[in-house]
């Protein structure tokens, strides 16, 4: 046999000996690779293992593969394949193809930790040769399925330069593929993992097959010169062609030292995984099938073969571990991920479906695989007897030589293709007639016979619709050559049935079910809760709001209602599309077994993590009170957080932190009988901690006038709450005291605290602004002052009144070369920094000021009304005695007032006069504001 085998190729090698001196003058190099292309199919030929090339989602190799089965019957089915996705390909049957098969982990141990979250897939279409073999060894008894390539984590460990595009199939740079759109993104950033990647690693090999085959992308090329010919090739023909093109393409790849070393360790591993299954199980090689890419089958490396050497040791794998699990795919992803070009995936699955009609060879499908057909004519073809295998010979030499056969023209099919896609492009608004179907017709045939075909393909028709009826306008969304891809079959996407789903994603569909909706359909779906009136629709909507905080935007959106903290739902309008990102569901479920799980180890890592700021984990501090309601974790996290806010040195996060920490703190007081101990502990350390940094951030001028207000904000909103604690306000005194500002809207800020610390009083502030109105020099710098009273609304929101008369005075003397520039940034800055302090403005300048423009010509602001005379005043002689007949009259008013200031004493009616006017004497401010109050009608 050996003898046989050694003389098969021997006149194909003569030829190509001769071509090589001819073209080249002499042996060369040329020489080599072609006779070196001859010994890689024969060495492949004679393997006692039969070894099976295939190219991932070829129409071709998938029937050659679905004959070959039926043929041979194998025992044994080595897969080039993950080893470590084998248990999920019997979850197939529960799927709508196409799926991909992931491994998943988001937690990495010994890998970079910015690679995380690792992925790799590995897509299976109807129309692949892999599935043909899965599905012949899983319903098949007696069969076993072996996947013999690396494991993902070896994936990863071999990936030395840090990028995960090494595996993806083609050089990105050369990819046919269009821009990702939201179908084409089902793989997200996933490795790919395929079998049968057969594409030219030579850039210059390919851009020479292109131009002299007269195509314009890689996959054209292949359908017209390797798919058509090999459609109706007996076994040995298609093997040996394989096997020569993937032996074409290794030997003119590049050199490049780390891809050829993964190629090689690629296929050193596999055999070594193949001869130690057949030594532990003693299965005979000849019983067996080895599937492989054809670039992997025409390989040189020692460990070749069933008697290759076995110096190759498999390392272990990392300490990672790994998810799996099934998620969907799409035509369109496919072809991302592998720089295929558009629609040429859907092409190949129509071409599949005709040449199963034509060849009547019966596809192998899974049992239960949705959308499969189970006929009597399968169950016959697979109890049918085994048919011996013809003896391998050259086919070569008779496939090179034999002139490329010219279909005749299937003039009912293209004209079906013609009159649909002028169907197609009326519903997409084009205004395409009866003679742009014939025009696409007749130019489908001219630019088929121009690339010297008789038949034209799926791509000289989609070219020809492109020409007469897109011409140079587009509209609608889709353009033609979009429109002819959905018609040759258009971007299947397929499902993962619920039995295949994780643990997690199964809950979410089960406790969604009150709904009453497909949740597995793609596409959006409106779902409504009244909660109540049907109470149980509450976990519907607390499954509702973790999904959104968990999943992608647009699975689920709310349309009405809202979650806040202290509030419970009534009635919400949802948004769904769980169908659309299924895949996003099924990654969620490798993280736990349900969403509470999965979101409590979200909030962890995010207080936890490297980059997490007080801010941050007050945040998830509020989600998990708002989602989670457990107690425990929030008192975890509060800790957190006080330890974060300890450790900082900036104050870039005090705004936030302010906004937060109130709104927990107004929770509490509402919803708890006491403050849990971590918010008290929160209140007590940051009063200090911002007294301490007060300071630095006046002068620091990386140190915004917001953020020095958040700060005193906090400082004066949670004093009281602080001094119960146990804090001492002479610390906040000497953190102001020693502030000295240079930046005026700063100097403003600071005048506002020295004012709420009553070491400034109000008149003494509105000289101060006087003075700046009066000065020269500073005017130009005045509208940064009034930037730093309008922040300073924060902290002291009682200088309402006064922030209103220094802008009301600087719109009426700053000069116009100042004002007007500076009116764009004082709307900028309430915009965006200020928006929650422009109401207290508004609602202050509609008290001062008319409500009728009527009134404006007489009304005088109150800060410019004239005093009153000595003798009105609430101290002089006059106003003694009206103070003490307003007192007499209110005797209730004057007991509570005088309690409240620590004042003891008794009525006397007999003169009533000195006690009052004691008291009035003391404490003029209350009399005139009590005055003020009851003369307000």
């Amino acid at each position: 046999m050996s003898g046989t085998h050694g003389q098969t190729f021997e006149e194909l090698r003569g030829q190509l000996q001769e071509a090589a001196a001819t073209f080249s003058d002499g042996p060369d190099a040329l020489e080599g690779i072609l006779l070196g292309i001859v010994d890689d199919v024969d060495r492949a030929v004679r393997e006692p293992l039969e070894i099976f090339p295939v190219c991932h989602h070829s129409p071709a190799s998938a029937l050659a593969m679905a004959r070959r089965l039926r043929e041979k019957r194998p025992k044994v089915v080595y897969l080039e394949l993950c080893e470590d996705m084998a248990p999920l390909l019997t979850e197939l049957r529960n799927c709508r193809l196409p799926v991909a098969v992931q491994a998943f982990a988001t937690e990495v141990d010994g890998f970079p930790a910015d690679w995380s979250p690792l992925s790799v897939v590995a897509p299976i279409t109807e129309a692949s040769a892999e599935y043909q073999a899965i599905a012949y060894a899983l319903d098949t008894p007696g069969v076993e399925l072996v996947l013999v390539d690396r494991s993902s984590d070896h994936v990863f460990q071999w990936d030395s330069r840090g990028t995960h595009s090494a595996e993806a199939g083609a050089d990105p740079g050369a990819s046919d593929a269009p821009p990702v759109e939201e179908e084409a993104a089902l793989h997200g950033d996933a490795v790919g993992v395929e079998i049968g990647d057969l594409r030219p690693r030579f850039a210059e090999l390919e851009e020479h097959l292109l131009h002299h085959g007269r195509v314009r992308h890689w996959s054209e090329w292949w359908h017209q010169y390797v798919e058509l010919p090999l459609g109706d090739s007996d076994h040995d023909t298609y093997r040996q062609v394989m096997l020569l093109i993937g032996s074409l393409f290794r030997r003119l790849a590049p050199g490049d030292p780390h891809r050829v070393r993964v190629d090689e360790d690629r296929e050193r591993y596999m055999w070594t995984r193949m001869r130690e299954h057949l030594a532990a199980t003693g299965t005979d090689a000849a019983d067996c099938l080895y599937v492989c890419g054809a670039f992997h089958a025409a390989s040189r490396v020692a460990e070749f073969g069933v008697h290759g050497t076995d110096t190759f040791e498999i390392g272990p794998r990392s300490a990672t571990r790994w998810q799996h699990g099934l998620i969907p795919s799409s035509h369109a992803a496919i072809e991302t991920q592998f720089g295929l070009a558009s629609g040429s995936v859907s092409i190949a699955a129509t071409v599949w479906a005709k040449n199963v009609r034509r060849t009547r060879v019966e596809p192998f499908r899974l049992a239960g695989q949705a959308g499969a057909k189970t006929s009597k004519a399968k169950k016959t073809a697979v109890a049918a007897a085994p048919v011996p295998a013809a003896a391998n010979s050259d086919k070569l030499t008779g496939f090179l030589r034999r002139p490329p056969v010219l279909d005749r023209l299937d003039e009912t099919e293209l004209l079906g293709w013609s009159v649909e896609i002028v169907r197609a492009a009326r519903r997409n608004g084009y205004l395409a007639s009866t003679a742009d179907a014939i025009a696409v017709f007749e130019t489908s045939i001219l630019l088929a016979g121009m690339r010297d075909r008789a038949r034209p393909t799926p791509y000289d028709f989609q070219d020809a619709a492109v020409t007469c009826i897109e011409k140079d306008t587009v509209p609608g969304r889709r353009d033609v050559r979009r429109l002819v891809d959905i018609m040759m079959g258009g971007d299947r996407i397929g499902q993962v049935g619920y039995d295949a789903l994780p643990p997690l994603a199964r809950d979410v569909h089960d406790r969604l079910a009150p709904l009453n909706l497909k949740l597995q359909q793609r596409g959006v779906q409106r779902a409504l809760l009244d909660i109540s009136s049907q109470p149980q629709l509450e976990q519907c909507s607390d499954v509702l709001w973790m999904l959104r905080y968990l999943m992608p935007q647009g699975t689920a959106r709310p349309i009405m209602g809202e979650r806040r903290l202290g509030e419970r739902p009534i009635q919400e309008s949802w948004d769904l599309a769980l169908g659309t990102h299924q895949r996003a569901l099924i990654e969620l479920g490798y993280e736990g077994v349900s969403i509470e799980q999965v979101l409590e180890q979200r909030l962890r890592r995010t207080a936890y993590g490297p980059h997490a700021t007080t801010a941050t984990v007050l945040e998830a501090i509020e989600d998990a009170t708002l989602h989670l309601r457990s107690r425990r974790l929030t008192d975890e996290l509060g800790t957190r957080a006080l330890e974060v806010l300890s450790a900082e040195r900036s104050v870039d996060g005090a705004p936030e932190v302010l906004r937060r920490v109130r709104r927990l703190l107004a929770y509490y007081r509402t919803s708890e009988p006491v403050l849990p101990p971590w918010i008290e502990s929160f209140v007590k350390t940051g009063y200090a901690h911002y007294c301490t940094l007060l300071p630095t951030a006046f002068t620091d001028d990386d140190a915004t006038v917001r953020q020095v207000a958040a700060m005193l904000g906090f400082l004066f909103g949670m004093e009281s709450l602080a001094l119960s604690l146990g804090c001492d306000r002479t610390q906040l005194e000497l953190s102001v005291a020693q502030s000295h500002p240079q930046e005026p809207s700063k100097v403003a800020l600071l005048w506002a605290a020295q004012v709420q610390l009553g070491h400034l009083s109000r008149a003494d502030l509105r000289t101060r602004c006087d003075e700046l109105l009066d000065n020269p020099m500073v005017v130009p710098a005045y509208p940064r002052y009034l930037s730093g009273f309008v922040h300073a609304l924060e902290p002291v929101p009682g200088l309402a009144d006064l922030v209103v008369e220094a802008v009301s005075n600087a719109f009426g003397r700053l000069p116009d070369p100042v004002l007007l520039p500076w009116l764009p940034t004082l709307i900028s800055t309430l915009r965006s920094n200020g928006a929650e302090l422009a109401p207290l403005l508004i609602r202050e300048a509609g008290r001062i000021f008319p409500g009728r423009l009527g009134e404006l010509d007489a009304w005088v602001p109150p800060w410019r009304a004239q005093p009153l005379p000595d003798t009105a005043r609430p101290g002089g002689r006059a106003g003694e005695g009206r103070n003490v007949a307003l007192l007499a009259a209110h005797p209730a008013t004057c007991d509570a007032v005088a309690s409240l200031l620590g004042c003891d004493g008794t009525w006397q009616t007999a003169d009533p006069g000195p006690a009052g006017g004691q008291l009035i004497g003391r404490h003029p401010d209350t009399a005139v504001a009590l005055e003020s109050l009851l003369a307000t009608p």
